[in-house]
């Protein structure tokens, strides 16, 4: 299953599930990344940590750790 950390720069793609328990997978909702929610990913550091995305009209930086846990639809 792909995930959000695998991702290139300049794609836009629609959340399937968010993976994970408890308080992370709520902090993660919280952020406005739920299913069914089209997100662009506008850039990624050097070193591949944090992620910059655009979800909801706003721009998000998330940690790879939780990027991991967010599915992606997969294009057709």
């Amino acid at each position: 299953m792909r995930t959000l950390k695998d991702v290139k720069v300049g794609e836009t793609v629609k959340i399937r599930k968010i993976t994970g328990e408890g308080a992370v997978k709520r902090r993660i909702m919280d952020m406005g990344l739920t299913k069914g929610v089209e997100l662009k990913i506008r850039k990624v550091a050097p070193l591949g940590d944090p992620i910059e995305l655009t979800v909801r009209g706003y721009e998000l930086s998330i940690r790879k750790a939780d990027a991991m846990m967010v599915e992606l639809e997969d294009q057709a």
